[in-house]
C-alpha cells in the first residue's frame, strides 16, 4: 500500500507565487482562492499532525507566529474578525486557515464553508501585489 505525500509539506515548493514569509517554525503562504480577501495558509516547516507533540517553547513561538500574522492581516483587510482554523481531518499536518473576515462579506456569519462559493482566482500579478502586501507588513510590525 503506497503512501501518498503530505500536500502540505510540499506547498512551500509547490505554490512558490503564493509564499509570503519563512518563520521559524512555520511558512505563511496565500491562499490561492481569494474569494475572502487576505486569506492565508500558516502550516508548519515539519510534518506534524498535532500541538501536544511540540515541545512546550516550540508550540508556544508557533503562536506567537499565528498571532503576528492575524495582526497584521486585520488592519491590512479592514477585517472585522479573523477566524482561525486548525482541523487537519484532511490533510493531518498542523495549519491554520488564517481568514479575514467582514460584516460584508457573502457568508458573514456563518464558518467559510457554510456554503460552495465559486473560487475567486487572481491574476499573476494581483498575487504578486497581495502577497507583497502582507510581507512588508510583517517586516514592519
Amino acid at each position: 500500500m503506497s503512501v501518498l505525500p503530505c500536500s502540505m509539506c510540499t506547498r512551500w515548493t509547490d505554490d512558490v507565487d503564493l509564499r509570503i514569509m519563512e518563520f521559524s517554525h512555520s511558512y505563511l503562504v496565500l491562499n490561492r482562492d481569494q474569494f475572502f480577501p487576505g486569506y492565508c495558509l500558516l502550516f508548519t516547516r515539519e510534518h506534524v499532525t498535532e500541538l501536544f507533540h511540540l515541545e512546550r517553547q516550540v508550540r508556544q513561538e508557533l503562536m506567537e507566529e499565528v498571532c503576528r500574522v492575524a495582526a497584521v492581516l486585520a488592519p491590512l483587510f479592514r477585517a472585522d474578525k479573523i477566524n482561525y482554523e486548525l482541523l487537519g481531518n484532511m490533510v493531518p499536518h498542523i495549519h491554520w486557515h488564517l481568514v479575514p473576515r467582514r460584516g460584508d462579506d457573502p457568508l458573514w456569519p456563518r464558518p467559510i464553508w457554510a456554503e460552495p462559493h465559486r473560487e475567486l482566482l487572481l491574476t499573476p500579478e494581483a498575487y504578486r501585489e497581495r502577497t507583497a502586501a502582507i510581507r512588508q507588513a510583517l517586516e514592519a510590525a
